[in-house]
């Protein structure tokens, strides 16, 4: 993990460090607002990454940011196992990730594949999303 407190950053800058950031492999990108000394707000930048890329994840921060440091901390992590499965609902095809970890299953319907049925068909995405999870309910049910 690599942090770094930001004060005098754009939020246009924020925006682009982080999509720089995501494409030069990084995990995940956030922000935080926090307070620093002398009542100064700013934002901590958090980026989380592979050790093989920290240098190059550094250099991108430096130079996109106002910082002058970062720090740096190590994690260990559990994940989950995913694969993709595509379900048929009344509105279309959607694709769903299925996550586990031993006796632990999670199913997430696509944001992007229920949003975009729910602009075309001009339903609630919530509508697309229940009936997603509906048909992965009743694939589970066959099994």
């Amino acid at each position: 993990m690599i942090e770094a407190n930001l004060d005098d950053q754009t939020g246009e800058g924020l925006g682009y460090v982080m999509n720089q950031l995501l494409t030069a492999g990084a995990y995940d990108v956030f922000f935080t607002p926090i307070q620093m000394k002398k009542d100064r707000p700013a934002i901590k930048l958090t980026v989380l990454g592979n050790v093989d890329d920290q240098d190059l994840l550094t250099k991108l921060i430096l130079q996109e940011t106002t910082t002058i440091g970062v720090r740096y901390q190590t994690w260990q992590r559990a994940i989950m196992q995913r694969h993709f499965l595509t379900v048929a609902t009344p509105y279309g095809a959607i694709r769903v990730k299925v996550a586990t970890y031993q006796d632990i299953k999670k199913t997430m319907p696509e944001y992007a594949d229920c949003a975009q049925l729910a602009q075309q068909l001009h339903i609630p995405f919530r509508t697309v999303y229940q009936a997603a999870l509906v048909a992965v309910d009743q694939i589970e049910e066959e099994a």
